[in-house]
């Protein structure tokens, strides 16, 4: 026969597990949310600059200048088409196509810092603007204002971005 007390505290002990998954499902969203946005921070930016690379891979440097932001009609000033097929053109100092890609990517305030991989003796620094997605080549070697928790987060759990860059 059953006690009077054999079912005391068996309410709350459910009401305890219920609310420990709550926390622990609210914990792993949020860790997992926050993670998620972090690595597709810069997607669209870096989309940019992979249909540049694309371009440039299929040898079309005149599409490649208009991603770049500039076009024959309108060059961009200081870097007129000639200086950029120096830069991007076949030869010596040009785009290797089987080097050449992203290798890193970073959030700058307005616009995103991607590190591009041109051959195996050069390495550029790409400044993507958010609002206008035009690339330009970086006014800085680092993003400037950063706090070291924000550098600290790019050389760790940054190193997880790679994998979205290829």
């Amino acid at each position: 026969m059953a006690g009077y007390l054999d079912q005391y505290g068996a309410g709350e002990e459910r009401r305890n597990r219920i609310i420990l998954r709550s926390i622990l499902t609210v914990l792993f969203l949020a860790i997992f949310g926050t993670l998620g946005w972090y690595l597709l921070l810069n997607h669209h930016e870096e989309a940019v600059v992979k249909s540049f690379v694309a371009a440039l891979k299929a040898g079309d440097t005149h599409a490649a200048y208009r991603i770049w932001g500039c076009s024959d009609a309108k060059p961009c000033s200081g870097y007129e088409y000639t200086r950029f097929m120096k830069d991007w053109g076949p030869g010596a100092n040009g785009p290797d196509l089987a080097v050449i890609g992203l290798t890193d990517s970073e959030e700058c305030n307005s616009a995103a810092m991607l590190t591009l991989q041109v051959n195996p003796q050069r390495v550029e620094q790409l400044w993507v603007d958010k609002g206008a997605s035009t690339i330009n080549f970086a006014p800085f070697p680092i993003c400037p204002q950063q706090i070291p928790y924000e550098i600290m987060v790019h050389r760790t759990v940054g190193k997880l971005r790679k994998i979205f860059l290829k």
